[in-house]
Protein backbone atom coordinates (compact mmCIF):
# COMPACT_ATOMS: atom_id res chain seq x y z
CA UNK A 1 0.00 0.00 0.00
CA UNK A 2 1.06 3.41 -0.54
CA UNK A 3 2.18 5.64 2.28
CA UNK A 4 -0.15 8.44 1.01
CA UNK A 5 -3.09 6.25 1.67
CA UNK A 6 -1.42 4.08 4.79
CA UNK A 7 -1.96 7.44 6.34
CA UNK A 8 -5.03 8.21 5.30
CA UNK A 9 -6.28 4.79 6.10
CA UNK A 10 -4.96 4.18 9.45
CA UNK A 11 -6.43 8.03 10.85
CA UNK A 12 -2.58 9.66 11.17
CA UNK A 13 -3.53 11.77 9.12
CA UNK A 14 -7.29 13.10 7.92
CA UNK A 15 -6.52 13.72 4.25
CA UNK A 16 -4.69 11.83 1.54
CA UNK A 17 -3.93 14.68 -0.17
CA UNK A 18 -2.16 16.36 3.03
CA UNK A 19 -0.37 13.15 3.65
CA UNK A 20 0.93 13.66 0.04
CA UNK A 21 1.64 17.15 0.61
CA UNK A 22 3.91 15.98 4.11
CA UNK A 23 5.59 13.15 1.80
CA UNK A 24 6.93 16.14 -0.41
CA UNK A 25 8.08 18.46 2.15
CA UNK A 26 10.15 15.90 3.59
CA UNK A 27 7.82 15.53 6.87
CA UNK A 28 7.21 11.54 6.97
CA UNK A 29 10.88 9.54 7.62
CA UNK A 30 10.10 5.74 7.21
CA UNK A 31 13.48 4.05 8.56
CA UNK A 32 15.35 7.01 9.42
CA UNK A 33 14.66 7.69 5.64
CA UNK A 34 12.28 10.60 4.02
CA UNK A 35 9.86 9.17 1.87
CA UNK A 36 7.58 9.98 -1.06
CA UNK A 37 4.22 9.78 -1.32
CA UNK A 38 4.50 6.12 -3.61
CA UNK A 39 6.80 4.34 -1.05
CA UNK A 40 5.72 1.07 -0.63
CA UNK A 41 4.53 0.39 3.23
CA UNK A 42 5.01 -2.86 4.45
CA UNK A 43 4.36 -4.72 7.90
CA UNK A 44 7.50 -3.75 10.61
CA UNK A 45 8.31 -0.15 9.20
CA UNK A 46 8.62 2.73 11.40
CA UNK A 47 7.02 6.19 10.47
CA UNK A 48 7.60 9.37 11.96
CA UNK A 49 5.51 12.69 11.35
CA UNK A 50 6.67 15.96 12.15
CA UNK A 51 3.68 18.13 12.85
CA UNK A 52 5.32 21.14 13.44
CA UNK A 53 6.61 21.56 16.84
CA UNK A 54 6.09 18.01 17.94
CA UNK A 55 6.40 14.62 16.14
CA UNK A 56 4.37 11.29 15.70
CA UNK A 57 6.72 8.02 15.78
CA UNK A 58 4.68 4.75 15.11
CA UNK A 59 5.38 1.21 13.95
CA UNK A 60 3.18 -0.46 11.66
CA UNK A 61 1.52 -3.76 12.30
CA UNK A 62 -0.78 -4.33 9.99
CA UNK A 63 -2.33 -3.54 6.15
CA UNK A 64 -5.89 -3.02 5.46
CA UNK A 65 -7.35 -1.57 2.36
CA UNK A 66 -10.29 -0.04 4.51
CA UNK A 67 -10.68 0.16 8.09
CA UNK A 68 -13.32 1.00 10.26
CA UNK A 69 -12.95 4.66 12.40
CA UNK A 70 -12.65 2.71 15.65
CA UNK A 71 -10.52 -0.11 14.42
CA UNK A 72 -7.96 2.08 12.79
CA UNK A 73 -5.77 2.08 15.85
CA UNK A 74 -4.92 -1.60 15.39
CA UNK A 75 -3.05 -0.53 11.92
CA UNK A 76 0.34 0.59 13.97
CA UNK A 77 1.04 1.02 17.60
CA UNK A 78 3.24 4.31 19.40
CA UNK A 79 7.18 4.06 19.82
Amino acid sequence: MRLDKYLKVSRLIKRRTVASDACAAGRVVVNGKPQKASYEVKVGDRIEIGFGERSVAVEVTAIEETQKKDEAKELYKYV
